[in-house]
């Protein structure tokens, strides 16, 4: 769920109903002002018709690529499916995949560690095209993933604590992308990076937007780097990549807190 900045229908329990999309409902989402003084909407037949003018002309992390991203994976092909906006999906550009990839590979090497990916497809594929031989996890509410084999763990963020018991305490490297810009959001798959993460020593990589910063902060005590990340399709919120440990000259380094 890469980019969490709306969401086109309501996730209740972890599944998405259908209902009418309006313009009010994303500028809440997005901490933006709105009038719905006389707010239109749009049906979810219309919006379906939309997203499919928008995956035919997304752009996938491979330039060459026809259309998704694939990479091979043990035998298992990885595939950047489309993204479905009703699951608040937004991948990251190709330049910021492969900045994120490149520190998870460098920290993967660092501790001998499995990679725990929460809620970020894009890294994941990203990660196991750069570097085939790191071992990595993706924990992830959409099902069309499935297909990634065993490296796919369903993942539904409304339950953080359900998570396989064989995974908990297990990673040193995890990195989130909640898919809402919500306190309620960020508190839940921070919890679940608690879960996942080794007792004794774990490096975190939060990627949200800049309005969780402080929050960020009394969670996982992570701080903003300098490097930013972007997505395909521009969004209204800023972005930022925050991490628990200093980066050094890595990821623009930590950047000043304010």
């Amino acid at each position: 769920m890469d980019g969490g900045e709306v969401t086109e229908g309501t996730m209740e329990g972890g599944e998405v109903t259908e209902e009418l999309i309006c313009p009010v409902t994303i500028a809440n989402e997005a901490g933006e002002d709105y009038d719905d003084s006389d707010r239109p909407c749009l049906s979810s037949h219309t919006l379906a018709a939309l997203q499919e003018f928008f995956l035919q002309n997304q752009p996938t992390l491979d330039p060459a690529a026809d259309n998704v991203e694939k990479t091979v994976n043990n035998g298992l092909q990885a595939d950047l499916l489309p993204e479905d906006w009703r699951l608040s999906q937004f991948w990251y550009d190709p330049a910021t995949a492969q900045v994120v990839a490149e520190e998870l590979h460098y920290l993967s090497r660092l501790t001998a560690s499995t990679v725990a990916c929460v809620a970020c497809p894009t890294l994941y594929v990203q990660l196991k095209k750069s570097s085939p031989e790191v071992e990595a996890r993706i924990f992830e509410f959409d099902k069309r993933f499935e297909k990634y084999g065993t490296d796919f763990i369903f993942y539904d963020y409304n339950q953080p604590e359900d998570l396989p018991a064989i995974y908990r305490h297990k990673f040193q490297v995890v990195v989130a992308d909640p898919p809402y810009l919500s306190e309620e959001c960020l508190v839940k798959v921070s919890k679940t990076m608690m879960l996942l993460a080794n007792k004794n020593n774990a490096f975190f990589l939060l990627l949200t937007g800049k309005v969780q910063q402080e929050l960020a902060a009394k969670l996982l005590n992570a701080r903003p780097c300098g490097f930013q990340p972007t997505h395909h399709h521009k969004l209204g919120n800023e972005f930022m990549l925050f991490t628990n440990y200093d980066p050094e000259e890595r990821l623009g380094g930590w950047a000043d807190f304010n």
